[in-house]
C-alpha cells in the first residue's frame, strides 16, 4: 500500500497489514464457524466488561484516532470495539457470510479493524490518503453516499474511494458469495505495535482459509 507522506507526517507510528487470501469457497454459514464463534465469545466475556471497555488501551488509541478525523467514537464505534460490545452486552454478532463473519472474528480475538475487499473489484495497488473535501463515498448499508471532509483518512483503488479509514468499506467492493478472492488490510492507528497489527492479519487469513474454503 502506498501511504502520502501527509498520512505518516500526521500520524506517525500508523501501520498497515495487507494481502490477497484465496482461493475460496464462500457460503452462507458453517456449523465449524459457530463452534469458532461460541469460543470467541467464551473469551472476550473473559476478558473484558462492558463497563470497562472504554478505557483498554487497545480500544482507546482507536477512539483516540477518530477524534483527530472527525469521528465521534461514542456514536461511530471502532469496528472491533462495536463487535465486542455486541457481545458484552448479550446481542448477536452478525452473520453475513463465512468469509465476513471469519475475519470478523479475527477482529473480535486481536482487537484490530479488519478491512476486506473483494480483489476480483480492485483495480491496482491501494493508496492511503486524505480525503478532498467534498468528495464523495458509498459504504456498505449506506443508502446514499455521504460528504468527505479534509481530515478524513481514505484507501483508494486506481477508480474510487474503497474506504473510509479504518471503519468503513465501499459497498462496491463488499465481500460476496461469489467473491473467491479476498483482499484483507489489518488497520493500524498510532499507538497500536506493528506486530499486533501483523498477528491481526495472518489470524484473519488463517480464518478465512480454514472456515471459508468450503472445506468446512
Amino acid at each position: 500500500m502506498e501511504m502520502h507522506k501527509e498520512i505518516l507526517a500526521t500520524f506517525p507510528g500508523l501501520s498497515v497489514a495487507e494481502g490477497d487470501v484465496g482461493p475460496l469457497s464462500i457460503q452462507e454459514k458453517s456449523p465449524a464457524l459457530n463452534g469458532l464463534r461460541d469460543e470467541v465469545v467464551r473469551q472476550v466475556r473473559e476478558q473484558y466488561t462492558l463497563e470497562r471497555i472504554k478505557d483498554e488501551p487497545l480500544f482507546r488509541a482507536y477512539r483516540d484516532f477518530f477524534w483527530r478525523v472527525g469521528v465521534d467514537p461514542t456514536k461511530t464505534r471502532p469496528a472491533s470495539e462495536a463487535l465486542v460490545r455486541r457481545i458484552l452486552a448479550g446481542k448477536m454478532l452478525p452473520a453475513i457470510n463465512t468469509a465476513v463473519d471469519a475475519y470478523n472474528l479475527a477482529s473480535v480475538r486481536t482487537g484490530i479493524p479488519i478491512a476486506a475487499f473483494d480483489a476480483g473489484t480492485l483495480g491496482g495497488e491501494l493508496v492511503m490518503r486524505f480525503a478532498e473535501e467534498g468528495e464523495e463515498f458509498l459504504g456498505i448499508g449506506m443508502a446514499a453516499p455521504v460528504m468527505l471532509h479534509k481530515n478524513q483518512v481514505i484507501l483508494t483503488d486506481e477508480d474510487a474511494i474503497v474506504a473510509v479509514y479504518p471503519y468503513r468499506d465501499s459497498d462496491a467492493t463488499k465481500i460476496t458469495l461469489a467473491t473467491t478472492t479476498v483482499h484483507i488490510v489489518a488497520c493500524g492507528v498510532p499507538g497500536i505495535e506493528r506486530e499486533k497489527v501483523h498477528s491481526a492479519y495472518e489470524l484473519a487469513a488463517a480464518y478465512l482459509r480454514e472456515y471459508a474454503s468450503g472445506s468446512r
